[in-house]
């Protein structure tokens, strides 16, 4: 099918977006859309939600997964949020599962939830699994939805890896050369992939993970995310709705159209 007629036929491309609090979910999603404001949210009737109630009822701890956010750079993408069940919180979970399981019984394909974005920030003291990512993982079957892992902050580690590298005689210049790529192979035969990839607590593994460092930055590069992305999409009309409505990976676009 022609990629103007799936976005005729199914709209926008939905993705879950779970992660503990200052994980960095919103500048990620504000690269993937290339835009520095803040997503517009609506409820599930599609009306515009006032941003100081939305303020209100998340001081009184109150959250609707339910929520769309949009952003007007780019609204070919609806985001959902997941929160609260980081806390540990069983009803706040419970209800995540209910949404993943309710979407999946969508019968229209643009009412899916057509990904999910797990995010886990690097900058945390223990930078290992939390219960609630321990119990996602082991409990929460997502079915034929694609979960993708997202290590945000990853530059935090470029401080230990430049460290490793200057005990090993390496020069300042060289060792903050080399911190990214010798983070990113210390992390590969790390603890965490380990757990999530091979640990028998874990039921449900993620299609693929992806490093994001520095997503704060003007020159931050997302490429990587959506390349993962539309990799891990089984159905072929999904994967050119994901590729035709990001923005910011052109090469991509040119190359699922040239496969396709």
């Amino acid at each position: 099918m022609d990629p103007s007629r799936i976005k005729e036929k199914i709209g926008r491309f939905r993705i879950l977006v779970i992660g503990r609090a200052n994980a960095g979910k919103t500048t990620i999603l504000q690269r993937v859309c290339n835009t520095r404001e803040n997503p517009e949210i609506y409820n599930s009737a599609g009306e515009k939600i006032d941003p100081t109630v939305l303020m209100a009822s998340t001081e009184r701890g109150e959250h609707d997964i339910e929520n769309e956010m949009v952003f007007r750079n780019n609204p070919g993408f609806v985001f959902h949020d997941s929160r609260g069940f980081e806390a540990g919180g069983e009803s706040e979970f419970d209800k995540m599962k209910a949404f993943i399981a309710s979407r999946s019984k969508e019968t229209k394909l643009k009412d899916q939830l057509h990904a999910i974005w797990y995010c886990i920030p690097m900058d945390e003291a223990s930078r290992s699994f939390t219960e609630a990512e321990i119990k996602f993982f082991s409990q929460c079957d997502t079915g034929s939805i694609a979960v993708m892992v997202l290590f945000t902050k990853f530059d935090a580690l470029y401080d230990v890896a430049y460290a490793q590298l200057k005990s090993k005689g390496a020069s300042m210049e060289e060792a903050e050369e080399l911190a990214p790529k010798h983070a990113q192979e210390l992390f590969a035969i790390g603890s965490q992939l380990t757990f999530l990839y091979h640990s028998k607590d874990i039921r449900h593994r993620p299609k693929c993970h992806i490093c994001l460092p520095n997503m704060d930055k003007d020159d931050a590069d997302c490429g990587p995310l959506i390349e993962c992305t539309a990799g891990t999409m089984d159905n072929e009309v999904l994967q050119q709705l994901f590729v035709s409505t990001q923005q910011i990976n052109l090469e991509l676009c040119m190359k699922y159209a040239v496969e396709r």
